[in-house]
C-alpha cells in the first residue's frame, strides 16, 4: 500500500493565513510585512513564514525586496487596465464558447448562480462572492485548463485592488443587469452576442475603477 498523505506543509498554511488577511485588508496594499510580529503572532519560526512569503509572491500577492522584505503588492493603474483588458479578452471568449457548446444543464447551473447573485443585494460581500462564482463557473464550463489558471491567477491578484469597481455608487445594481443580459444571451446559445456583452461588462468595470482603457491609435 503507498505511504498515507503527509499533512498539510505548516507554511501552506501560513501562506492561507495571510492569504486571508491581504483579501480582508488587515494587511493593506503597499504595507511592509512585519516578519517578526507575524511569527510571533503565529507562533512559528522565520522559515515556515519565508517559504509562505515565496508562495504569495509566486501568486502576485507579494512583493519580494532584495534588503527591503516584503510588502503587500500595490496595483498601479497600469496594472488595473492590464488585468481588466485581459479578463476581458478570456472571459468573453469562453462565455462565447459555453453558449456553443454548453448543456441545458450547464446553462440551468449558471441561471441557478445568477438566482444567488440577485438575492445577494443589498450585501455587498455576498454579492462579490456571488459574482465571482458565476464567472468562474463558465470558465469551468468552457474546460480550458489554462485559461482557468489564467484568470484565477488574474482574479486572485485583483483583489488587491484598491478601487474595485463594484465599490462604486450604482455599480453593483449596474453590474446586477449586465449579468442579466450575459445570461439571457447565454440561454438564447447567442455566442457573439455573449461575448459582445461580456466585452462591456468589464469595459464598465473598468471605468468604474476611475480608469479607462488607452485609445487607440489613430489611422489618418
Amino acid at each position: 500500500m503507498s505511504a498515507p498523505l503527509a499533512p498539510r506543509a505548516l507554511y501552506e498554511e501560513v501562506a492561507e493565513r495571510l492569504r486571508q488577511r491581504i483579501f480582508n485588508r488587515e494587511l493593506e496594499p503597499g504595507s511592509w510585512i512585519d516578519e517578526l510580529k507575524l511569527c510571533a503572532e503565529l507562533g512559528i519560526s522565520r522559515t515556515p513564514l519565508r517559504e509562505a512569503l515565496k508562495v504569495l509572491a509566486s501568486e502576485g500577492l507579494v512583493t519580494m525586496r532584495v534588503r527591503r522584505g516584503a510588502y503587500v503588492t500595490e496595483m498601479s493603474e497600469r496594472d488595473v487596465r492590464e488585468a481588466y483588458q485581459l479578463l476581458s479578452l478570456l472571459e468573453s471568449d469562453a462565455a462565447a464558447q459555453v453558449a456553443r457548446q454548453g448543456s441545458d444543464a450547464d446553462l440551468a447551473e449558471l441561471t441557478a448562480l445568477h438566482e444567488v447573485l440577485e438575492a445577494s443585494l443589498p450585501d455587498r460581500e455576498r454579492f462579490f462572492a456571488a459574482n465571482e462564482r458565476f464567472h468562474l463557473r463558465i470558465i469551468e464550463l468552457d474546460g480550458n485548463r489554462w485559461r482557468l489558471q489564467f484568470i484565477t491567477d488574474l482574479r486572485r491578484v485583483m483583489k488587491l485592488n484598491r478601487h474595485h469597481s463594484l465599490f462604486m455608487q450604482g455599480r453593483l445594481q449596474d453590474s446586477l443587469q449586465e449579468h442579466r443580459d450575459i445570461l439571457h444571451a447565454l440561454l438564447q446559445r447567442d455566442p457573439d452576442t455573449v461575448a459582445r456583452l461580456m466585452r462591456l461588462h468589464f469595459e464598465h468595470g473598468l471605468k468604474a475603477t476611475g480608469h479607462t482603457a488607452p485609445a487607440a491609435p489613430s489611422t489618418q
